[in-house]
């Protein structure tokens, strides 16, 4: 199991995001379960003064490819401590037994 609620998005150099990729197919076993969640087309551009990419469920999932077996997407609206409200995309997917 891989679950990550806030790290992707900061990945904003693609290189970076391969790489991350790379380590989730590594760390998890075909058969195991992703959970990324990330800001949302409407959530912010920058978060602690960084900048952020935003993704849509299909978008998300775009960065993951076609090893990793998308079972569902939500996409929200959280409030944070501070009172403000921040779009979230959420994918769950299930490794392939092919990577």
């Amino acid at each position: 199991m891989w679950h990550d609620r806030a790290v992707f998005h900061f990945r904003t150099d693609p290189k970076d995001r391969a790489a991350y990729v790379l380590q989730v197919a590594r760390a998890v076993k075909p058969g195991g379960h992703v959970i990324v969640a990330t800001f949302g087309p409407e959530g912010p551009t920058r978060c602690s003064g960084l900048d952020v990419v935003r993704y849509d469920p299909e978008a998300l999932h775009d960065q993951f490819g076609a090893n990793f077996r998308l079972l569902r997407h939500v996409t929200e609206m959280r409030q944070t401590p501070a009172g403000a409200t921040q779009q979230f995309t959420y994918c769950y997917c299930k490794v392939s037994d092919a990577t």
